[in-house]
C-alpha cells in the first residue's frame, strides 16, 4: 500500500467513525426527547439509515478526491464559482431547451429532493387523468399527520382530513408547497412505488422517493445533509432538469395534463427569494421549491421574453442559515439565465404553454 493509498484509507476509516458516532449520538437524543413525552423511541430506525448512509460514502468520498472540477466555457467557469460550496454541498444542473447546451455543478450527486419531489407526484396523477382512472374534479380526503415519535413507526400515522376536488389538491401542493394535499395524492396514485414506476418509465435514473411526505417531516434532521449523502428522497440536479424538460416537452403527459401542470407551477407562492428574486421581472418562472434540515432548494421552468426556455435544478445545503441558502439560489439562478444569454442568438419560440 502507497503513502496515499494508507492516508485515504485512514480518512475513510475516521469519517466512518464519526458517521457511527453521530448515528449512536441521533439515536440517543431521539429517545431522550422521546421519554421526555412519556414514549421510547426504537433505535433500530436511526441506526439502520446510518448504514445506508454508510453504504453511499465510498462513491462519494472518491468523487471529492479527484479534486475540484474543471470548466472550459466561461458559463462554467462563472456557475462554478458561484456554486462555490466551502459551507456545505450545492448542485446544479441547467438545460437550454433551444440548444441543447447543459450545464452543472455536482449535477451528478444526490441532493434530498424535500418538496421537489411533488412535481413528479403531480405527474404521476395526472397520468392516471389521461387513463381514465380518476379526474380532477374527482374528490379525495387529506392526509393529517397524527402525532408519534421520531422513528417510532415506520410510516407516520395520518387520518383522512376534508374532502377537496384532486384539482384543489393539485393547486395547494404545488403553489403552497401543503404536506396533506401531498400525501392525499400520493396516496391515490399507490405510494412512493408508483411515482418511482412513473419515474423510471420516463427514463430518469438517480431519482428516488421512499417515504410519503409526513414521515419524511416527522424523521427529519437525524442527517445533516451538508455533510453526508442520504440516497434516501433524494435525485441528482441532472434527473431532475431532464425529468423538467421531458414534461415541458410533452414527452409523458397529454397535452391538456401538461398545461394543468405548468400552468399550476407558473402559480407557485413560495420560494419568493430563490430562483424568482435572481431573474428580470419579466421572466416567466414555473417552479416548485423544498425545504428540509440543512437544505434548501428551487426547481423549474425559465421562459425568457425572447422565447427560449431553461430548464434549471438547484440544490443548496449548509451555508449558515436558510437566507443564505435562498440568496445562493438567486445568485446561482441569475448566473445561469445572463450566461445562457450571452452565449448565442436568440431562438424564439422554442415551446409554447
Amino acid at each position: 500500500m502507497t503513502g496515499a493509498d494508507n492516508l485515504i484509507s485512514r480518512c475513510r476509516a475516521g469519517t466512518r467513525r464519526f458517521i457511527g458516532l453521530m448515528a449512536v449520538t441521533a439515536a440517543v437524543s431521539l429517545a431522550g426527547n422521546s421519554a421526555q413525552a412519556g414514549q421510547l423511541a426504537p433505535m433500530a430506525q436511526p441506526t439502520q439509515q446510518v448504514v445506508e448512509v454508510q453504504n453511499t460514502f465510498d462513491s462519494v468520498f472518491g468523487t471529492e478526491l479527484r479534486g475540484p472540477r474543471t470548466y472550459s466555457s466561461p458559463l462554467g467557469q462563472r456557475l462554478a464559482s458561484v456554486a462555490e460550496a466551502s459551507q456545505g454541498r450545492i448542485g446544479v444542473a441547467a438545460l437550454d431547451l433551444a440548444t441543447g447546451r447543459e450545464v452543472d455543478v455536482l449535477g451528478d450527486q444526490r441532493f434530498p429532493m424535500a418538496s421537489t419531489s411533488k412535481v413528479a407526484i403531480a405527474a404521476t396523477f395526472l397520468e392516471g387523468v389521461d387513463q381514465g382512472k380518476w379526474s380532477l374534479t374527482s374528490e379525495f380526503p387529506m392526509m393529517i399527520p397524527v402525532q408519534s415519535a421520531p422513528f417510532s413507526t415506520a410510516v407516520a400515522p395520518v387520518r383522512p382530513g376534508a374532502y377537496m376536488s384532486a384539482g384543489k389538491l393539485l393547486e395547494l401542493m404545488l403553489t403552497r408547497s401543503n404536506n396533506y394535499a401531498t400525501d392525499a395524492l400520493l396516496k391515490v396514485v399507490g405510494g412512493p412505488d408508483a411515482v418511482n414506476a412513473w419515474v423510471r418509465r420516463a427514463g430518469i435514473e438517480d431519482w428516488h422517493i421512499d417515504r410519503d411526505i409526513a414521515t419524511l417531516v416527522r424523521d427529519d434532521g437525524a442527517i445533516d445533509p451538508a455533510k453526508v449523502v442520504d440516497k434516501r428522497d433524494s435525485a441528482t440536479p441532472l434527473a431532475m432538469v431532464k425529468l423538467l424538460s421531458g414534461i415541458y416537452q410533452g414527452k409523458w403527459l397529454s397535452p391538456s395534463s401538461r398545461q394543468t401542470l405548468l400552468d399550476t407551477m407558473s402559480r407557485c407562492l413560495t420560494g419568493k427569494r430563490r430562483i424568482r428574486a435572481g431573474l428580470p421581472e419579466d421572466v416567466q418562472v414555473l417552479h416548485k421549491t423544498g425545504s428540509l434540515h440543512n437544505t434548501s432548494s428551487d426547481i423549474g421552468i425559465i421562459e425568457a421574453p425572447d422565447g427560449r426556455v431553461f430548464a434549471v435544478a438547484i440544490y443548496v445545503t449548509g451555508q449558515g442559515s436558510r437566507p443564505n441558502r435562498e440568496a445562493r439560489i438567486a445568485s446561482i439562478a441569475r448566473t445561469i439565465y445572463s450566461g445562457y444569454l450571452a452565449e448565442g442568438p436568440t431562438y424564439r419560440h422554442t415551446a409554447s404553454r
